[in-house]
């Protein structure tokens, strides 16, 4: 803790000198600054200050132009794009449909972390003086969707730099792009020390008009919720995420904070490593690999008793994987796959042949998620009391990301807004298809089902919206039927800030500064 505070106090300052400078205190630090080097919602919150794609959301999520003025569909498998002129990088060079497609081809090599939303790309080509060609592996219905968290980087800038290939933290590769950027965004980084200030100031020659008047932005990690709620009150920090949900009648008491609240879209859930040949301590053979075992761990879980005294009922239970927003989502599969019922659960482990339960291995970040250790420690206990012993661990969020990434863990969980696609198609294919080079890149529980998998192929080229949704329905019920996960309930968003700032709570996740403001 003694890092934290040190941090909050060199941020400590007389509030009229900090007038246009905001401070921003974040329960942990992203994992890298390459725009392409993790798919992550937390990563995209900061670098989507900096870097930017050639479609962006607006503030109610809907899409927009950004660094293309402009599309059309040419064939259901070729897309052409008007790139716009008079963008400058940040190191002021110009930005050209070169750079777009270096960039575009880089998030798409085989086994990068953005692989499974580029993986219907087949070819990226400059067509004309200021347009780029995509040409895709066939029909694909979304691609705008995934375009708009594809960041453009400049060409020369990674040649330079020797980072044409994403520099994944997962599987241990550091580049130029780990901690520099070079992004044509409103914001440009200063400077950066991992695990203890990174600083953004604005790019006075950004090619959008600014609607903000903040000068800077310091983003520090704090992974304590009470330092982070101290540093608020005590005027060192002027927006924390997320809001320890705690401490909202707290604030909201003072009179100098705005809490601001909105619908997250990411839904909480449990995955289990289903694979029959992963080992798990003390064990001759998987326990999580029959369907009987992972169905007993569900009924043991009270959903309603953590999202009513965990989260303080500041959301509800949710039984499938998307929210309602979410391209995708059917009503028929918003009740409860199983009823909470610890004594069928303990008749379905002795079916299974543990009568007398097991020992399981379950990990969990502190320093992610709303509550996210408490919910966990809650689960473990609920479990305990059917025979299954938990050994909870708890992590870092970059340690938990390598490591169930890696498919070394037994349970674990994870949160999927399905940003910025907005579309079910996401956890599909990036969480619960077989990995391959291609999709299933966060497939950290191992799933891996034929008949599957050809349903969300056949998803990714269906263009009737109709047709496509039954193809999402019918993949989502195969889900409930095997047990792979246990949805949760979707995360609070709840955005703590100073009265000063007026910032919106974007329900994807992202902190969005350049539609901020700051009033004396």
């Amino acid at each position: 803790m003694i890092r934290f505070l040190t941090a909050l106090a060199l941020l400590a300052a007389p509030v009229f000198a900090q007038a246009q400078t905001v401070r921003w205190g974040n329960n942990g630090e992203i994992s890298t600054m390459d725009p392409h080097g993790a798919f992550s919602t937390a990563n995209a919150a900061l670098l989507g200050n900096i870097y930017e794609s050639l479609v962006r959301h607006d503030r109610n999520l809907q899409f927009e132009p950004a660094l293309a003025t402009a599309w059309e569909v040419l064939a259901p498998d070729h897309y052409r794009f008007t790139i716009r002129q008079g963008v400058r990088f940040h190191d002021g060079s110009a930005m050209t449909p070169a750079d777009v497609v270096a960039s575009l081809k880089r998030a798409s090599v085989p086994n990068s972390p953005y692989a499974s939303v580029t993986h219907m790309i087949r070819e990226v080509t400059q067509s004309g003086p200021w347009t780029v060609d995509v040409l895709l592996r066939g029909p694909y219905p979304v691609l705008i969707n995934d375009l708009a968290g594809i960041s453009i980087l400049s060409e020369a800038w990674m040649t330079r730099h020797d980072a044409l290939l994403p520099a994944d933290p997962a599987r241990g590769r550091v580049a130029y792009t780990s901690q520099n950027t070079n992004g044509t965004g409103p914001f440009r980084l200063v400077s950066r020390t991992p695990d203890a200030e990174t600083v953004l100031e604005r790019f006075p020659e950004w090619w959008d008009r600014p609607t903000h008047n903040l000068q800077r932005v310091i983003f520090t990690p704090v992974a304590n919720d009470a330092t982070r709620v101290a540093g608020l009150l005590g005027g060192q920090l002027d927006v924390i995420t997320p809001t320890p949900l705690q401490d909202l009648d707290r604030f909201r008491a003072t009179g100098t904070i705005r809490v601001v609240e909105a619908q997250d879209l990411r839904v909480m859930f449990l995955g289990f490593n289903v694979a029959p040949d992963h080992q798990v301590e003390g064990q001759p053979r998987n326990p999580l690999a029959d369907v009987r075992v992972r169905e007993a761990l569900t009924r043991a879980v009270d959903v309603p008793a953590i999202t009513g005294s965990v989260m303080r009922g500041l959301t509800q239970p949710i039984h499938t994987l998307i929210a309602p927003e979410i391209g995708g989502y059917d009503a028929s599969l918003a009740t409860p796959r199983v009823a909470h019922d610890p004594a069928a659960a303990r008749r379905l482990l002795a079916e299974a042949g543990f009568p007398d339960g097991f020992g399981i291995g379950f990990e969990c970040p502190n320093d992610r998620f709303v509550n996210g250790e408490r919910v966990c420690r809650a689960i473990a206990s609920m479990w305990a009391r059917i025979g299954v012993r938990a050994n909870l661990n708890v992590y870092r969020y970059p340690a938990y990301m390598a490591r169930f990434l890696n498919h070394q863990s037994d349970i674990f969980l994870l949160g999927w807004a399905n940003t910025p696609q907005l579309d079910g198609f996401s956890i599909l294919n990036n969480v619960l298809h077989t990995k391959n080079q291609r999709s299933g890149s966060w497939n950290a529980g191992r799933v891996s089902d034929p008949a599957f998998d050809a349903l969300i192929a056949r998803t990714a080229t269906e263009m009737d919206p109709a047709r496509r949704t039954a193809l999402m329905t019918e993949a989502f019920t195969m889900e409930r039927r095997a047990f792979w996960t246990v949805p949760l309930y979707r995360e609070p968003m709840v955005v703590a800030m100073r009265r000063q700032l007026d910032m919106p709570a974007s329900a994807d996740g992202r902190m969005r500064f350049w539609l901020a403001r700051w009033s004396d």
